[in-house]
């Protein structure tokens, strides 16, 4: 025969396992709230960067100028508009795959024209900002938009079937 010990050591290793089996399904059926609410956030903070950058475009093109960067005019422009409605598309998920491509151009232009000129090693461009903008939207090119997103609805309302 055990002792009282071990049944009861038996019995909340079961209680335990029960408990941690029912979060990570709960977890599991709320997994479409993760992409949701990064795509909400993200694309708030570059829809504000994008209209604060398109109301003053002419400081924001000056500062192009400064950094030497190519044709500022346009190029400021063009990254403004890019931050706006890339902003504006991730947080209604819609082309969210197809808004990241421009979205990470926009950040590699950055860290190789303004930002490398102050940094000194890997570990200085992986403590940038721009690098961690970059691994969110490659996540969320790869990824997509999650479930909660216009870019599922126009996928269900095309008939194309999700791959497993």
């Amino acid at each position: 025969m055990q002792p009282p010990s071990f049944h009861r050591s038996y019995l909340m290793r079961q209680i335990l396992a029960a408990l941690a089996s029912r979060l990570l399904e709960v977890l599991y059926a709320g997994r479409w709230v993760g992409p949701l609410v990064l795509r909400l956030g993200f694309g708030y903070f570059w829809l504000e960067t994008g209209i604060a950058k398109v109301h003053n475009l002419d400081g924001f093109t000056q500062r192009f100028v400064g950094w030497g960067i190519p044709f500022p005019v346009f190029s400021a422009t063009m990254s403004a508009w890019t931050d706006l409605l890339g902003g504006l598309l991730l947080m209604l998920g819609l082309f969210t795959r197809l808004i990241c491509v421009p979205m990470i151009v926009n950040m590699l232009v950055a860290i190789a024209l303004v930002v490398s000129a102050s940094l000194s090693g890997l570990d200085d461009y992986v403590e940038t900002n721009e690098v961690l903008y970059i691994l969110i939207f490659f996540w969320l090119l790869v990824a997509g938009p999650g479930k909660a997103s216009l870019d599922t609805l126009v996928v269900r309302w095309l008939g194309v079937r999700a791959q497993a």
